[in-house]
């Protein structure tokens, strides 16, 4: 019997990337699912079939048994924590959880790609399209691989066979008072897995990838070792790693106008945002359109910004994302644009407020054999259409 066997579940939320992702799962393991969102999304496609309310506030109809909540609307409505009920997925099925400040999708897609074609048939919850596996979730009757969430501390609840952390990093200034505390919190889940992967103990592989740099060099050998823990030879793992091009948003190229290539990537961190300018040099100049998420972020990390970002040849920084913060006083993505100027005087930097303002900044600048880079987390992606609508 399906382990979700007679359950009726409501998703609120439901049209968001981890959500969307549970419901299909709960779904495939026999529950009968629906949910409320405010607009249309992508990744509501998969979910074909499933009812789903689209209004304005959220929607919770009468007759359903359980309501699990994104943490986007948890202070609206009562239910079951999105974290909870993930953590009750992960105890369902033999399971590989990802965790790590930088690398996590990659890693996580790597693992999942490699089980793929060696025959595992696994299922997956990934926080980003993997085009090669057809979405960012998937059921099936192997591993369950799984991108976990240091931010809140959920990770500590997801119970899993093979436990990974890609790397170490304070990344979320408004949950952790110092790296210390995000090391302890790894290395307490660490401990509590019948099996690890630790990445900082591991060195880049060597082998033949189609994803640039060193970053995902360092992420291949995670996910080498993972899959290696999971019963797979690694020379087979990395044959079929070889012939993995990337998960969306990862460097993932845009298009090309005016013999200049866009890029676009979720990169939100100075560390993440230093490694993709380093893999994206190929000869040309770089220039980027930066878009701050989270005010915290923003305030405790201007200087490392400014420095990432001073690697460039020139750059354009929006306001910042709000996501889940309200504004604080003092601090907008001009402290970013201080902080690369301070860096590297002179350097060609414009303080665009809007992303709009961005691309068509970026764009007067671009000539051919450029590459236009748009980093963050937020809605900055949209910017990578601009620009290249700008060169065309």
């Amino acid at each position: 019997m399906p382990p979700l066997d007679g359950r009726r579940i409501w998703f609120v939320g439901i049209g968001g990337a981890g959500l969307s992702g549970y419901a299909l799962l709960a779904r495939a393991w026999g529950a009968e699912v629906g949910g409320w969102d405010r607009v249309e999304t992508p990744y509501l496609a998969a979910l074909g079939g499933v009812p789903v309310e689209l209004a304005s506030e959220p929607v919770v109809p009468e007759g359903w048994d359980e309501v699990v909540v994104s943490t986007a609307y948890r202070d609206q409505v009562e239910g079951r924590p999105r974290a909870e009920f993930l953590a009750e997925l992960v105890s369902l099925q033999r399971s590989i959880v990802v965790a790590g400040a930088h690398g996590k999708t990659t890693t996580a897609a790597m693992i999942a790609f490699c089980l793929d074609r060696l025959g595992d048939d696994p299922a997956f919850l990934i926080g980003g399209e993997i085009p090669q596996l057809g979405g960012n979730a998937r059921a099936g009757d192997g591993w369950l691989v799984v991108e976990g969430d240091e931010s809140d501390r959920t990770i500590a609840a997801l119970r899993a066979e093979i436990a990974v952390v890609t790397n170490v990093d304070l990344d979320h200034h408004a949950e952790f008072a110092s790296r210390a505390e995000v090391a302890s919190l790894f290395a307490d889940w660490l401990a509590a897995a019948p099996k690890a992967v630790r990445g900082d103990e591991l060195e880049p592989v060597q082998i033949e990838l189609a994803v640039p740099g060193e970053h995902n060099r360092q992420n291949a050998a995670v996910a080498l070792a993972a899959v290696e823990l999971a019963g797979h030879s690694r020379d087979e793992a990395a044959r079929e790693l070889s012939g993995f091009r990337g998960a969306s948003r990862r460097l993932e190229t845009r298009g090309r106008a005016g013999g200049v290539d866009v890029v676009d990537s979720y990169a939100h961190h100075p560390r993440e945002l230093a490694a993709d300018i380093a893999a994206a040099r190929d000869g040309g100049r770089i220039l980027v359109l930066f878009q701050p998420h989270l005010y915290s972020r923003t305030r405790h990390l201007a200087r490392e910004f400014g420095v990432a970002l001073a690697s460039a040849d020139v750059v354009a920084v929006t306001d910042v994302y709000r996501a889940r913060e309200q504004p604080v006083e003092g601090v907008t993505g001009k402290l970013v644009v201080d902080a690369v100027a301070e860096t590297r005087p002179g350097m060609e930097i414009g303080w665009t407020p809007a992303v709009e303002d961005g691309a068509r900044f970026l764009a007067r600048r671009a000539r051919s054999g450029d590459r236009v880079l748009t980093l963050g987390a937020g809605d900055i992606d949209r910017g990578a259409a601009l620009i290249l609508e700008a060169l065309a």
